[in-house]
């Protein structure tokens, strides 16, 4: 039985940090674009909370939820919105290219899909070594249009890998509705096409989540083939990039969320827990906030020199 205050603290945790950013965002203090994952938190707690500390995960440029799940610097994080030398990226990535290498947070990239094909190798290369570290591969709904998706399934199908795809499916790629993009929207028969096991899930349901997830990392780490695939049912509350709503662009409507909301598990992880425990817990969560916020505040910005660093090329980089 997973912790539910270790659960919750998460999930909560998630949605605050992203609160206040859309809070902060507004006033350009946050150089970067951001891709909130509210309402899409219980996916990437269920799955990190499934992992051990030594496997890693690639996510996508809406990767909040999924660096902070798997134990990224919230300070760093934050830091890095900011543009400041003190960013896990320092400073140079933004929202869109968290890494946290001790972490396990093996970085994200701004181009659909692009990550796919490195979780394919990075766990390959476990497999040789024996290392049984686990792998999983986020990624959105969006990526299946892409070609480094099939080649990445079925290559990794092909080594059996040890690894986990999770398909965060909000239903939309950008403001493309999925049914306008794919005839057959069930993207885990898909992926069984390319011989894995393969299963839909509620991707709202923190537990559920924890509990596939956890069951299927035991299963590879007892010495079964991989790889599994789980498109985890979920839904965007803001708008593709930036702070607000957007219902009022036409593409989607405000009905849409309202069942999300029912099943929130921000809300429904906190009632299962004591009033005293999630009061404590809040308030922890709520000075961590503030403490990294006013880190990234009162860092430094990049130097001059760092334009030159970091950069592949001759004569260091010029």
């Amino acid at each position: 039985m997973p912790d539910i205050a270790r659960l919750f603290r998460s999930v909560y945790r998630i949605r605050r940090v992203e609160e206040e950013v859309a809070r902060v965002y507004p006033t350009d203090k946050i150089k970067s674009p951001i891709h909130l994952s509210i309402g899409q938190e219980a996916v990437s707690v269920g799955v990190c909370e499934a992992l051990r500390h030594d496997d890693v995960v690639f996510g996508t440029y809406r990767s909040h939820a999924t660096y902070l799940a798997k134990g990224g610097d919230l300070k760093k994080m934050v830091a890095e919105l900011y543009g400041k030398a003190t960013g896990c990226a320092k400073g140079k990535g933004g929202s869109m290219h968290l890494v946290d290498a001790a972490a396990g947070v093996m970085g994200a990239s701004a181009v659909v899909g692009t990550t796919i094909p490195h979780a394919v190798g990075y766990a390959w290369v476990q497999k040789m070594r024996r290392s049984g570290r686990l792998v999983v591969s986020f990624f959105g709904d969006g990526a299946a249009d892409e070609g480094a998706w099939h080649e990445s399934l079925n290559f990794a199908a092909l080594k059996r890998v040890p690894l986990i795809f999770i398909c965060e499916n909000n239903g939309y790629s950008i403001h493309s509705r999925q049914l306008d993009r794919q005839k057959q929207a069930n993207l885990s028969q898909r992926a069984a096409g390319y011989g894995m096991p393969s299963e839909r899930l509620d991707g709202s349901d923190t537990v559920l989540v924890y509990e596939k997830v956890k069951a299927a990392a035991e299963t590879l780490r007892a010495g079964a083939e991989g790889p599994l695939f789980f498109e985890c049912l979920t839904y965007r509350w803001r708008e593709h990039v930036g702070p607000n709503e957007d219902y009022a662009a036409g593409y989607r409507k405000r009905g849409e969320l309202e069942p999300w909301l029912e099943r929130d598990d921000v809300e429904r992880l906190g009632t299962r827990l004591p009033d005293a425990e999630r009061q404590r817990i809040v308030d922890e969560v709520e000075e961590e906030i503030r403490e990294a916020f006013a880190f990234a505040e009162a860092s430094p910005i990049p130097g001059d020199g760092e334009l030159w660093t970091d950069v592949f090329g001759a004569e260091g980089g010029r």
